[in-house]
């Protein structure tokens, strides 16, 4: 049925008035000469009409309803997406370390221990942090040290010296040359120091990492029999180092005995863990980490987003809970 040409001007004059002009509708009824409920259901026809057409914007370049779509297709306690594309890693890490460190300013309060591991794309969420609240921060895993001279102990560091708190950090390797070595390492007392106050960590940042080339630090830090021995135990992410399958369940390989950082249950045993992500091909390890149930926050960017929000709707969804480590 076509419109009657003086009903769709008067629902674009109500319509213009109660947006633009920020008119009440009481106001817009006394001016036309019409009843309050005749203008609401002029704005209601303006918005099914496509006269009126809402969007919702957030700054900062975020993306506020793939957040939210990511959010709730996941059952993720928080999720963040950055309206960027990925073609400038270097420039997308540190908008995702900055988009991390206001999430941590929200969620972070002094009652709080705050853990970090390590991973390429957290190692801006410290340059970010000018302010912090004076909490406790731990370090979760041993380094594996950037070309720029960046690793986790600067990093816990940076952020505990942001708000007056205390760091607890180690130096140590985040891959030793094979699990005697490792055992060694973990008994030294500022390596137990550290894992002493891992049960009282209440918030992490972790990384994820897919198990390809160029795709995760750890994978491209091994020689090449450990990453095909990974690759055969049917491992296809890590979360800084806790290495799970496609359906989410924790694995452990030969190669996590020679690693110096959590466990699958003592990352479960965290109340939040907030992943960053970047790289659409990093979608089956991301979705991989969120079925694990050792994830509940997401930062990542549109790209990554959109894929992880597709994997959703065509019933990829979460497991219930974290697995067990096998």
């Amino acid at each position: 049925m076509t419109a009657r040409p003086t009903e769709a001007l008067l629902t674009a004059r109500v319509a213009r008035m109660y947006y633009l002009e920020d008119r009440s509708k009481s106001d817009i009824a006394d001016e036309i000469g019409v009843s309050r409920f005749r203008v609401a259901r002029l704005l209601d026809a303006a918005k099914r009409d496509g006269i009126v057409r809402i969007e919702i914007r957030s700054a900062g370049g975020l993306h506020a309803d793939l957040s939210l779509q990511l959010q709730q297709a996941w059952g993720l306690s928080h999720a963040v997406v950055l309206d960027v594309p990925e073609d400038d890693q270097p420039q997308l890490r540190r908008r995702l370390g900055e988009v991390a460190a206001g999430l941590l300013l929200d969620t972070v309060s002094a009652d709080d221990v705050l853990g970090m591991a390590w991973a390429r794309s957290l190692s801006a969420v410290g340059e970010a942090l000018t302010k912090f609240v004076a909490c406790d921060v731990v370090q979760l895993t041993g380094a594996l040290s950037r070309p720029d001279g960046s690793d986790v102990l600067g990093l816990v560091r940076r952020i505990a010296r942001a708000g007056g708190g205390t760091p607890h950090v180690y130096y140590a390797p985040m891959i030793m040359p094979d699990a005697g070595a490792a055992r060694a390492l973990r008994r030294q007392p500022e390596v137990m120091r550290a894992a002493a106050l891992v049960p009282r960590v209440t918030v992490a940042v972790v990384g994820i990492g897919a198990w390809a080339p160029g795709l995760s630090t750890i994978h491209d830090s091994v020689e090449p029999p450990a990453r095909v021995s990974v690759q055969n135990a049917g491992v296809v992410a890590e979360i800084s180092g806790v290495f799970v399958g496609a359906d989410g369940a924790p694995l452990t390989p030969p190669l996590s005995k020679r690693i110096i950082g959590l466990t699958a249950d003592q990352l479960a045993a965290i109340e939040t863990v907030v992943a960053i992500a970047y790289g659409e091909a990093k979608v089956h390890a991301a979705a991989a980490a969120l079925r694990s149930g050792l994830v509940n926050g997401l930062v990542t960017h549109t790209g990554l987003a959109q894929r992880l929000v597709d994997l959703a709707e065509r019933g990829e969804r979460p497991m219930t809970g974290a697995g067990t480590a096998s």
